[in-house]
């Protein structure tokens, strides 16, 4: 067996694709975001403008936060010393639970590595300890997502995305007595559109269904206190189970769930994925810890994102470019090929100093591919105006459609 040929197809296929994925090599420069310092391909570092980065309000480099981390670093140590249940349970992870917990109108939270993890060891778990249980799960819900349905071995039914009156159908069509879970998003990262909670809770609560809302691209980020849509929508009481992650809009790194205190119980005591993984470092929780309770009394970074991201739709609109229809914060300009999309990326950072991911399958479906920029706070009008000429002139370049003339 030539296991090395198999490896080798493997990745020509992503080649052949055009999707094949290079990681940049940048530091972000503290204090100073959006800009960071690129090395690839470089005699040196050169100075570049993040566009693309999940820390959407910047709080990975607020002061606060830093100060936080640096003080748990001198008090406590670096690491946690193990799982939760061995060695690695401190005052900071009780602490940032209870924050999240209020955060969220709950009786309890519960600290994971990653929201991917999350996801996946609550959903697996909750699928197996409901005897018979079927997950309904939003055509475009996230990987991590997928997986946890997947990993629970129960029966799961897709419904189309956002379409309520075909979620209706699917629950309509199952047995009264048998256990139901409506999983979806709030925030939908890719296209930028938000679910129809309190519709989806309606059901539930007709159906008799338990609901868990992934709130990972709108905690922090939404709501008088940052607690998402459930929280600007008024819907957070009505939802079993809202997930969340740290390292978005937080800034920092992780992932918890906030629900009912026996619920959480029954995840901690049962979830491989919590059990057997060493906890978050201390240091990061502190960090996390800081950021929570800060965008719980300011709603300057949420204001000055929104704002942010209304500017850039209107400049990527008035300069003709194909920006897609986002309500959120998310700014997505379809392309719709991987080759194209990749270029796009390469020439920018190349020639304009501007970072930018390309979003290719299997992210998004084959023949949506796009690029997707979040700005934040921090990016400037300056910026976005500078942003804007480049991909004009890129558009105008590669001989790709713009709506009017530019």
């Amino acid at each position: 067996m030539n296991y090395n040929h198999i490896f080798d197809q493997a990745i020509d296929r992503l080649h052949g694709e055009g999707r094949y994925r290079v990681f940049i090599d940048i530091l972000r420069n503290k204090g100073a975001f959006p800009n960071a310092r690129c090395f690839a391909g470089h005699n040196g570092p050169k100075p570049i403008t993040v566009w693309c980065s999940n820390d959407y309000l910047s709080m990975g480099q607020h002061p606060k936060v830093v100060a936080a981390m640096e003080e748990a670093l001198h008090d406590v140590g670096a690491g946690s010393g193990g799982t939760r249940n061995i060695g690695g349970n401190t005052h900071y992870h009780i602490e940032l639970e209870r924050e999240l917990a209020d955060l969220h109108g709950k009786d309890g939270a519960l600290l994971f590595t990653s929201g991917y993890v999350s996801n996946d060891a609550t959903l697996s778990t909750l699928g197996k300890l409901l005897p018979g249980c079927v997950i309904f799960s939003d055509e475009l819900n996230h990987a991590s997502m997928i997986a946890g349905i997947r990993n629970s071995g129960c029966e799961k039914r897709i419904w189309r995305h956002n379409d309520v009156a075909h979620l209706e159908e699917l629950l309509a069509a199952e047995a009264p007595d048998v256990p139901k879970l409506i999983a979806f998003e709030s925030v939908y990262s890719m296209d930028g559109d938000v679910a129809p909670i309190h519709e989806v809770c309606d059901l539930a609560e007709k159906y008799g269904a338990l609901t868990y809302l992934d709130e990972v691209h709108a905690v922090g980020m939404y709501g008088s206190r940052g607690g998402g849509i459930s929280d600007r929508d008024e819907a957070a009481h009505r939802l079993d189970i809202i997930e969340g992650t740290l390292g978005k809009a937080f800034g920092v790194m992780g992932g918890y769930i906030a629900a009912d205190q026996r619920i959480i119980d029954c995840i901690r005591s049962y979830a491989p994925g919590f059990i057997f993984t060493t906890s978050l470092s201390p240091v990061l929780a502190a960090g996390v810890l800081a950021a929570v309770k800060h965008l719980k009394q300011s709603s300057v970074e949420r204001d000055g994102q929104q704002a942010s991201a209304a500017m850039l739709k209107a400049k990527f609109r008035e300069a003709g470019l194909p920006v897609m229809d986002s309500t959120t914060h998310i700014v997505p300009l379809m392309v719709g090929d991987p080759v194209r999309a990749k270029k796009i990326s390469d020439i920018l950072l190349a020639e304009y100093g501007v970072y930018v991911q390309p979003i290719n399958f299997p992210t998004v479906p084959r023949g949506t591919e796009r690029l997707r920029f979040t700005p934040g706070p921090s990016h400037s009008e300056v910026m976005m105006d500078e942003l804007t000429t480049a991909l004009v002139e890129i558009w105008e370049r590669l001989e790709l459609q713009l709506s009017i003339a530019a």
